[in-house]
């Protein structure tokens, strides 16, 4: 099970973790915190050298109710990012997580390798057309509406059904466009309750019927922390105990804020499935 970065094959038989950097003001965990150059870069380096794979940056948080972003205003955030962390670590493989094309295109033009689409297409009908082109590696995830709405969505009569019906049909969709690399995210925490999200992880299993690595991403969110009726700061050892399991219900990458966290766990976790 491989995917192509930019001519690299990466090997996800062995599980690999994805770092989120966040330059948006407002995300849930880490908004804000990275300000400038030198934040930026310290922190890119910090994840590399923990054993990050891929870096993720997103300039539109998706958080739940998260307020509206212009495409022009995403553009001029990550942009300048990208081009900054590229130039200081060049080799580094970054996945860009938005929902539009033009912001797809402007950031792989300049060196982007994956694109981590939360729609999986469905909220710019140019996206696979975009994709199919650069032929990068995409990442869809499970979503229903937008950022705005997708909380007040969540009834479903047979959640995990629904879910592998929806990626069906994507996945149809997007190789009719010829993209080769697909990777799915089953979108915890988006348009789905705290009960919805751990059925969801209880019955991980199933989408290995659609035969593509699964990417999980639960870093510090509130399935966790309200669960355990703690802090989004104190939902690192929960985290931890759910990207375990994950790796053990088939998860190829591990999207966290954590990089050094989850590397530990694969350690573990390839020493006992070797």
């Amino acid at each position: 099970m491989t995917i192509n970065c930019k001519g690299i094959l990466i090997d996800l038989a062995t599980p690999k973790v994805m770092g989120i950097l966040n330059v948006t003001p407002n995300s849930f965990f880490d908004g804000g915190k990275y300000k400038n150059e030198t934040e930026i870069l310290s922190q890119v380096e910090k994840m590399l050298l923990d054993g990050a794979a891929f870096i993720d940056i997103g300039a539109y948080s998706s958080k739940p109710n998260a307020e509206f972003v212009s495409e022009k205003e995403e553009i001029s955030r990550i942009v300048p990012v990208v081009d900054l962390i590229l130039k200081q670590f060049p080799e580094t493989l970054l996945s860009i997580d938005t929902f539009r094309s033009e912001v797809a295109k402007a950031t792989i033009d300049i060196g982007a390798a994956i694109i981590n689409d939360i729609s999986a297409g469905k909220l710019d009908d140019k996206m696979f057309e975009v994709i199919g082109k650069y032929n990068v590696p995409y990442i869809m995830m499970h979503l229903r509406g937008n950022p705005q709405t997708m909380q007040s969505l969540t009834n479903y009569d047979d959640i995990v059904k629904e879910m592998l019906f929806y990626f069906s049909e994507r996945v149809a969709e997007a190789r009719r466009f010829g993209i080769n690399d697909l990777i799915l995210d089953p979108g915890f925490g988006f348009a789905k309750t705290t009960d919805q999200n751990f059925e969801v992880f209880q019955k991980m299993e199933l989408f290995k019927m659609l035969e593509l690595p699964l990417l999980i991403g639960v870093s510090r969110k509130s399935m966790i922390y309200k669960t355990l009726d703690t802090s989004i700061e104190k939902a690192l050892n929960g985290t931890t105990i759910l990207n375990t399991l994950a790796l053990t219900k088939g998860a190829k990458i591990l999207r966290v804020h954590d990089v050094k966290e989850a590397m530990e766990c694969i350690t573990l976790f390839n020493k006992i499935n070797l």
